[in-house]
């Protein structure tokens, strides 16, 4: 089942600077509107597929995030018409999201893109498929991720600045939401660095139970392809 995620995803939309938190602890200006950006289906690393691979000389940042798995095509969809939206959502996983945050700062310095800091291969971990029934409400789960023995993010989706219905509707206004599909919704305060030979773990909770399907335990080693980042 995990398999035909990657398979059948053809992008994967993120939602970005979506709680208050972690716009302050980068320093980013709050939008006024969902931000969002894409990631290759390419990136995605299924479960028990890892390890997570650092490219050469870059700062590798971690961010926990809930997936949701479209389930038919959508356009236009009505921010105001919660069921509609949540009807289009067909699963859930967990992901992290992987950022090369010193190639991503040199591209915001120079005003540039920065696909390249987000698409590398297995820079988005994803957890097996979580059934709909399981997550009654994506607004109130709690999500969280270790680095060894270290919490470093926890915290609910209640503080999502652009609930999910917003999000998907802003998104659909520009492009074609298509079964199978990714949205990634945000990711809470405590993003930061993990280094080669350390080992994250990534869980979500529905009121105080941990989803044995919606865990993520993935190391980290380096990176042997031939980019290396050198700052210029």
């Amino acid at each position: 089942m995990a398999a035909s995620i990657r398979t059948e995803c053809r992008k994967v939309v993120c939602i970005g600077r979506n709680f208050a938190d972690h716009i302050s602890e980068l320093g980013n200006a709050r939008p006024k509107q969902p931000f969002f950006f894409l990631k290759p289906p390419s990136s995605i690393l299924l479960p028990g597929a890892g390890p997570v691979l650092r490219p050469q000389g870059t700062t590798l940042h971690y961010e926990v995030e809930l997936g949701l798995i479209i389930g038919k095509k959508v356009c236009d969809l009505d921010p105001e018409d919660d069921k509609g939206v949540l009807d289009a959502i067909d699963s859930y996983v967990l992901a992290i999201d992987m950022t090369a945050r010193n190639v991503q700062d040199e591209a915001k310095r120079k005003e540039l893109p920065w696909s390249t800091a987000k698409g590398f291969d297995t820079f988005l971990s994803i957890s097996e498929r979580i059934p709909k029934h399981r997550i009654p409400d994506p607004h109130n789960v709690v999500l969280s991720l270790s680095v060894g023995e270290e919490l470093r993010q926890a915290d609910s989706t209640n503080l999502m600045l652009f609930r999910i219905p917003r999000q998907l509707a802003d998104i659909s206004r520009v492009m074609t939401l298509e079964p199978g599909d990714i949205v990634l919704t945000g990711t809470p305060k405590g993003v930061g660095e993990v280094k080669v030979g350390e080992t994250m773990a990534g869980h979500i909770e529905v009121d105080g139970e941990r989803l044995d399907e919606g865990t993520i335990q993935v190391d980290v080693q380096a990176g042997l392809g031939g980019y290396k980042f050198e700052e210029t």
